[in-house]
């Protein structure tokens, strides 16, 4: 029995030290989401409801989140002093990240790992999605498509000259085309991603869902 308690309270402490050793501002690169709407809402937006899934919302790939990074793993529920962000900050960001419940969520998990104000993180990723060129050939789809994952990567690094194959991952989901991950710097220039990001998607074969 004291084994057992000795081996618990070691535990607690390492969750402890681990917990508050996450602390904001303290990272070292973001990692840029860009989410394919058309899979999210097939997956989960659709039993959702959810607006970012309606006919006329027109989304293809949108800003998922600005991720503060280690070279390994990443903060995430930081402890911070600044103010959550008011309902219209996140309904301001509903046109590049779908809705304002997923602005909200993005702060609340990775945006208090910023160091910045809401305010101040929310313009930081309006800036880094603008940085980068979503290629317009996907907007063109009319039909859904079977590809390589790697189509899709080269598709980004063709629009995008300042992008390097090591700077860019796509994922996969359940079949799918999923998310563009892009490494930048704090000052939203393109950098090497860690290796935990650097997971390529390896399907041949993965759907992509025209924008509805």
């Amino acid at each position: 029995m004291r084994v057992l308690l000795a081996a618990l309270i070691a535990m607690s402490t390492v969750y402890v030290a681990r917990s508050e050793g996450d602390r904001s501002g303290v990272f070292d690169y973001y990692v840029m989401s860009l989410s394919w709407s058309p899979t999210w809402c097939a997956i989960e937006g659709d039993a959702r409801n959810s607006p970012q899934c309606e006919a006329d919302a027109d989304f293809g790939w949108i800003l998922h989140g600005l991720w503060p990074q280690y070279h390994r793993g990443w903060p995430s529920f930081c402890p911070t002093t600044e103010r959550n962000p008011s309902r219209a900050m996140t309904r301001d960001m509903a046109d590049i990240m779908g809705t304002s419940g997923l602005a909200w969520h993005q702060w609340n998990k990775h945006g208090v790992c910023s160091g910045l104000s809401a305010e101040d993180y929310y313009a930081l990723s309006r800036d880094a999605f603008a940085t980068v060129v979503r290629p317009e050939i996907f907007r063109r789809l009319e039909d859904a498509v079977k590809l390589p994952a790697s189509v899709v990567e080269e598709a980004f690094l063709e629009a995008n000259p300042q992008l390097e194959p090591d700077m860019i991952t796509i994922t996969c989901k359940q079949g799918r085309i999923q998310e563009a991950r892009i490494c930048l710097s704090k000052s939203l220039e393109p950098v090497p991603c860690g290796r935990d990001v650097v997971r390529d998607c390896q399907m041949t074969d993965a759907l992509l869902e025209p924008i509805r």
